[in-house]
């Protein structure tokens, strides 16, 4: 399914009501409107943009899924997983967004929409990539779709939810521990799909590829992904092509090895972006002239066809030229 539109594209502050510990190292946040108003609308695979200050003084745009229920209009729920190793917005929302304290946001934006005319669902969620599914689940649940939902995750103190997602429907519903019951088998879980059943996974890069790798040409079941990471991209055959922003008429050579985000970015231009690896969203920038080469975890395949907006961070050129609404 193609991406939906943000309900709300500017920003706007939200105050933590709620804050509490979901599971080791992830904590749970309820933020609501400080003057305890209606907030927008949002559909199941929804995130918003965190708007953090950064330790140099620069802003970090971070995502974090919805988790909650999409009929309540009164708060905003989200688990967030501290990354020791990531790039400082999760360690800011962990060190920083306690009960009472404010966040700035945008959103919310959905990237992962669920197809609400799917004749059945199965939900894979690997570790914090319960989240999404979390809503979705809910919403099959709330529509009467027949729905499974398989939880993995690595140890049992890392479980987030999981009493939300059984009191949906325990019978629906297999929790796989990793170091207490091996490997789970994703190979036997698609061969009992049924046709026309849309399957949602959100989760680490190798459960992911799994499933894709199971996702054969003429499959009857749909495959819908959503990455924290970017698959890797061969990047051997890169050359060289032109940027132009249409807006001032500047042309820059981009060079292979270096992204059309880093250029425009050294030349002094802001260009709001996130994760830099084509998962998140953040830089879609409509094109104008030229024919990109997609390489984002974001668009669907016939967004991909149009050639309308691309990833500036990772996608490149099949022309010698591009002209971007910038």
């Amino acid at each position: 399914m193609a991406p939906e539109k943000p309900a709300n594209a500017s920003a706007f502050d939200l105050q933590v009501a709620r804050r509490h510990d979901a599971a080791t190292g992830i904590i749970g946040l309820d933020l609501v409107a400080p003057d305890g108003g209606e907030l927008p609308p949002w559909r199941p695979g929804a995130h918003l943009e965190f708007l953090l200050p950064g330790p140099d003084g620069t802003e970090l745009i971070r995502h974090y899924s919805l988790c909650g229920d999409p009929t309540d209009r009164g708060v905003y729920r989200f688990g967030v997983l501290e990354e020791p190793e990531g790039r400082g917005g999760s360690a800011y929302v962990h060190a920083h967004l306690n009960e009472g304290t404010s966040v700035r946001v945008r959103g919310p934006h959905n990237h992962f929409p669920l197809d609400e005319a799917a004749e059945s669902y199965l939900f894979v969620a690997g570790g914090i990539g319960i989240t999404p599914i979390l809503a979705m689940a809910r919403m099959a649940t709330a529509a009467g779709r027949p729905w499974r939902a398989v939880y993995l995750v690595r140890s049992r103190d890392r479980l987030a939810f999981a009493h939300e997602l059984l009191a949906l429907g325990e019978d629906r519903v297999t929790i796989w521990v990793d170091d207490e019951m091996g490997l789970f088998d994703l190979p036997a879980l698609v061969a009992e799909l049924t046709p026309g059943c849309g399957v949602y996974a959100c989760g680490p890069g190798r459960m992911l590829d799994a499933l894709t790798e199971l996702h054969h040409a003429d499959a009857d079941w749909q495959l819908n992904l959503e990455r924290f990471a970017a698959a890797p991209i061969d990047v051997s055959g890169d050359v060289d092509f032109e940027v132009v922003t249409a807006r001032s008429g500047a042309s820059y050579p981009v060079p292979a090895g270096c992204s059309i985000l880093e250029v425009l970015r050294k030349n002094g231009m802001a260009v709001d972006f996130s994760c830099s690896e084509g998962v998140c969203g953040t830089c879609e920038t409509a094109v104008v002239e030229g024919v990109p080469e997609h390489r984002d975890a974001v668009l669907s395949t016939e967004e991909r066809e149009a050639n309308d907006t691309m990833m500036i961070c990772v996608s490149r050129a099949r022309t010698a030229r591009l002209v971007l609404d910038i």
